[in-house]
């Protein structure tokens, strides 16, 4: 402890208040820089090691101030101290992190271009090396090892950051490039730890004692803890909790890993990996907590956050730019740095030819395979080897559809109808279930349904590429109960209907970018119908409330990006009238009405509804809305004969079924339009409508201007906020279009999202 000022005249006379004064001036610039830097896109470690190399000798360092009150050189050893510890730390959730089981589910094209991608920069490295020093007859041959290791390095966290900033980690380039990183990564490990030990001065000893730690590790430890978790933290019916006691524990163990390893003539932090490594995960798909989840929510941010700004300063300060310029001719420099980022690159480029992949592609994932980072700084310890190439990346690699298939809309599903239905909650389950119950599964024609839990990606974005869907991994307690439950309602529901085929799929992702992963699913699956639940819920008093504004945010992108046809429903209780026939009770007809005005939007609604009719528990009211003659015209000639026919076809084809009503009205305008929907009161169960995007009909058009969710379209908007049909809910269908562009007008929106809109509609 300092005496403080008053004593002294400076708080600054011990260790601590200058380790402060250093914590608090990295992180102050380090939040600047991420500040500046996002709009660029560029991933967290180039702002923490940019802020290392301003506050070095480069430019802050050099100062009076800094050499006197923020990093004097008596305070050196304390700030190392702290960075190392920040060092071990990381190293042990990068360990934690890895998923094994993605590299052996790989396939051999990831794992040709983390051999390729190891092989040609390593010959690299030695040649460059040698090239560099060229000059000077004075340098450790020893050096060449780490330049070597150092060019097969590829950042796998922070290439997961930067394929989540592009958008790209669902694509086949993305999963690609992340397989091969694992690999890259640890081979460069290996590599490091046969270095470190050949450099030793007791290299048999220390390479030997390494390797039968390793192996005592994976063969003896790792059981050992997993039999010490199981027998330390069962729960109730047998589930397994992991407490703050456990999480000491780990943390102690971390630290006495990097003292073995440290002790065996090897690095501390590759320990402090293998800890993490041999972390059991076997409980995460089956019981009620995760060992790895729950310890990087305690460790990730405290480490990232506060801890390791600390390591890329003292990286910082061990590299002076303009010495090393001074000292190596900047042609030598800029060619080292050229050829380095080439290696990569060729490599990835001629596998890229053996797999007859475009040439863009292979470009692409030779920039992802430069990607750098901690550990290129551990190898090399400076701040010279990251390169941001992601503004390169973006031009060169352009995402695009990967499957083609027809059945994209409802009306071209003649046979198997595939859906895939997304839920944020538990309580958007029960509606799904219902509309998909009432979507008339029989032999002829089947579901295949793909359940998706839609879940908020927090914290580490390398942890989104390391989850394999239908074995998820949940971020906490709350959502693996969530996730469980969730999943439990769909099984139930496929073992009770037996033209039913489900798969249950949780997807992990930024809310921004959550439209992504659904559409690459939609397309992957190869399905026709996407059914997503509206943002807002129904209340206690039957009014629609605000749940979570992101929700719509995730329902218009998809919209827009959609490979197939959407559904959004507005549930307000749908099949909660449905009685249990198995105890001898009649059960109750759902009644649903499919209003019809015109265009591809309702034509898919009609297709999907008389879908439902098939249903032995369903009665269908349609009713088509028809402008009189002395309404100004506006719809298209085609659309209209296409309504017109499909019209046709639906009534002769169900004028003999007695579940089936059709009925027309004549409107003029969207007063009359109105009105006619108002009379229709609150006796149906579900409506279901057409989105109307591109539909212009005096029927309609006015009331554009008075829509708050735009995403429901027109007529969706009008019932899922009206007073007058309170308890029945709405689903609102967008067919799809190849290659139309959609545009929501969100501007309408209001913090007061909720208020009732009808009125708005009356004349």
């Amino acid at each position: 402890m300092s005496n403080g000022v008053w004593e002294s005249g400076s708080a600054l006379t011990t260790s601590l208040p200058f380790l402060l004064t250093q914590l608090f001036v990295v992180l102050f610039l380090d939040r600047i820089l991420l500040s500046i830097l996002k709009p660029l896109h560029q991933p967290r470690i180039v702002a923490h090691i940019t802020c290392g190399v301003l506050l070095g000798p480069t430019f802050f360092g050099e100062t009076d101030l800094s050499r006197s009150y923020v990093i004097p050189y008596k305070t050196t050893m304390v700030l190392e101290t702290f960075a190392n510890l920040a060092l071990v730390y990381y190293m042990f959730l990068v360990g934690l992190e890895m998923d094994f089981s993605l590299i052996l589910g790989c396939g051999t094209k990831p794992l040709t271009f983390a051999i390729a991608g190891i092989l040609l920069p390593l010959g690299v490295g030695f040649g460059l090396f040698f090239l560099a020093l060229s000059h000077s007859h004075d340098f450790d041959t020893g050096g060449s090892m780490f330049w070597a290791i150092v060019l097969t390095s590829t950042n796998f966290p922070d290439l997961a950051r930067v394929l989540a900033n592009l958008k790209l980690l669902q694509s086949d380039i993305g999963r690609t490039a992340m397989c091969s990183a694992i690999i890259s990564d640890l081979c460069s490990w290996l590599l490091l730890v046969v270095a470190i030990s050949i450099l030793n001065t007791s290299k048999y000893y220390a390479l030997l004692s390494t390797t039968i730690f390793v192996l005592v590790s994976v063969f003896l430890i790792r059981p050992a803890l997993s039999w010490l978790i199981c027998c330390t933290s069962k729960g109730e019916q047998g589930n397994i909790y992991i407490t703050d006691n456990h999480v000491w524990f780990i943390l102690a163990g971390i630290v006495l890993f990097g003292f073995i390893t440290d002790a065996c003539g090897s690095h501390s932090i590759f320990g402090a990996f293998m800890f993490g490594v041999i972390m059991p995960q076997e409980y995460e798909h089956e019981h009620g907590n995760m060992i790895g989840s729950t310890v990087i929510e305690k460790l990730d941010h405290f480490v990232t956050g506060i801890l390791m700004p600390l390591f890329f300063l003292v990286s910082g300060l061990r590299s002076d730019v303009a010495f090393m310029l001074s000292k190596t001719p900047w042609t030598i420099v800029l060619l080292v740095v050229v050829v380095s980022c080439a290696a990569k690159i060729v490599s990835a480029f001629l596998v890229s030819l053996l797999y007859r992949m475009p040439p863009r592609e292979g470009l692409a994932l030779g920039l992802l395979m430069n990607t750098k980072g901690v550990l290129a700084l551990i190898i090399l310890n400076t701040g010279r080897n990251i390169k941001a190439v992601e503004p390169i990346l973006a031009y060169s690699y352009q995402p695009k559809h990967l499957v083609n298939y027809r059945n994209r809309t409802i009306q071209r599903a003649t046979t198997e109808l595939r859906i895939l239905a997304c839920v944020h909650s538990i309580r958007n389950v029960s509606g799904i279930l219902s509309l998909l119950n009432l979507s008339n599964a029989t032999k002829q024609s089947p579901l295949c349904i793909f359940s998706v839990h839609l879940v908020e990606l927090t914290g580490r974005a390398s942890t989104a590429v390391l989850i394999v869907h239908d074995e998820f991994k949940p971020t906490n307690n709350r959502t693996k109960t969530e996730t469980g439950q969730i999943n439990i309602a769909f099984d139930n529901f496929e073992k009770k209907n037996a033209a039913v085929t489900l798969r249950t799929i949780t997807a992990l992702s930024p809310y921004a970018t959550m439209h992504v992963d659904v559409c690459s699913l939609a397309e992957d699956k190869r399905v026709a119908l996407i059914i997503l639940p509206f943002h807002k819920q129904m209340n206690t008093d039957g009014r629609m409330g605000n749940t979570n504004s992101t929700f719509a945010d995730v329902n218009h992108n998809v919209l827009m990006n959609a490979p197939c046809s959407v559904g959004i429903l507005v549930d307000r209780g749908l099949g909660s009238k449905h009685v249990d026939s198995q105890h001898g009770q009649q059960q109750v007809a759902e009644q649903i009405a499919m209003l019809f005005i015109g265009g591809p939007d309702d034509r898919e609604a009609l297709a999907y509804a008389w879908r439902m009719a098939g249903h032995p528990n369903v009665r269908l009211t349609v009713v088509r809305f028809i402008l009189r003659k002395d309404a100004a015209m506006m719809v298209e000639e085609r659309e209209k004969k296409m309504d017109d026919e499909y019209i046709y076809e639906f009534k002769f084809k169900t004028m003999q079924n007695s579940s089936i009503n059709y009925m027309e009205k004549v409107v003029k305008n969207n007063q009359e339009t109105i009105a006619a929907i108002r009379t229709m009161g609150d006796v149906y169960d579900l409506y279901v409508v057409g989105r109307g995007k591109g539909v212009k009909s005096p029927s309609t058009l006015e009331l554009s201007n008075w829509s708050i969710c735009p995403e429901l379209g027109i007529i969706g908007d009008i019932l899922g906020s009206s007073n007058f049909a309170l308890h029945a809910s709405v689903l609102v269908v967008q067919q799809y279009s190849h290659g139309s562009t959609m545009t929501l007008n969100l501007s309408n929106r209001s913090n007061n999202d909720d208020s009732d809109q009808d009125e708005g509609y009356q004349s």
